[in-house]
């Protein structure tokens, strides 16, 4: 059976949604690779530890730790496609404006209609993406970023925070693939990159 809801609360509970130092981000990578490697959290399985060489990052970069304009655009309930024949519900949540350097990137942002039933995790909005590293310095399948429902219409994108799926990883979960209008030209040359050896 697909892990599908480990992988969201590991993930969520790892990343966080505040503003975060070089320090701090630091801290948090050798943590999840610690916890990759850790037969105990059930991520990865005995023979994926065996053969994980590590976890690659673009040195951090606070010029991609980016204000963006946040506009709030409810859409309607849709599946959203994954690397399984499973299809989580999500609906449109808004969009995200901003620039990188001088090109202007638009994303659009979702939220998951299960977790939206959480206490917990109800303020959760998710935003997977491919951007012009992907196949190449990044994973192929897109890379993922959590952030909580803004206050106002201005929001701290980290993309030093940009992270991989499980399924770079292993064949065992069940990944949102991004969609289509989440696939923007511009490098995000920050965050994961592809795992080591791969």
């Amino acid at each position: 059976m697909k892990k599908i809801v480990l992988f969201i609360f590991i993930i969520l509970g790892f990343y966080g949604f505040s503003q975060n130092s070089e320090e701090s981000i630091l801290r948090k990578r050798a943590i999840h690779a610690a916890e990759l490697m850790d037969s105990t959290s059930g991520i990865l399985n005995k023979d994926e530890i065996e053969h994980f060489q590590g976890v690659d990052y673009f040195d951090f970069d606070s010029t991609f730790q980016i204000t963006a304009k946040f506009t709030k655009s409810k859409g309607k309930k849709f599946k959203m496609s994954t690397t399984t024949e499973r299809m989580p519900v999500y609906r449109r949540y808004g969009y995200i404006d901003f620039m990188v350097g001088n090109d202007s990137v638009r994303l659009t942002v979702y939220q998951n209609i299960e977790l939206k039933k959480s206490k917990k995790y109800r303020n959760y909005l998710f935003i997977p993406f491919r951007d012009g590293t992907s196949k190449n310095e990044t994973y192929g399948g897109g890379r993922y970023l959590d952030i909580e429902i803004p206050e106002t219409d201005s929001i701290l994108i980290d993309f030093n925070l940009a992270y991989n799926p499980y399924c770079a990883y292993s064949y065992r979960y069940s990944c949102p693939v991004p969609p289509e209008e989440n696939t923007i030209s511009v490098k995000i040359i920050a965050g994961e990159k592809n795992p080591i050896g791969h």
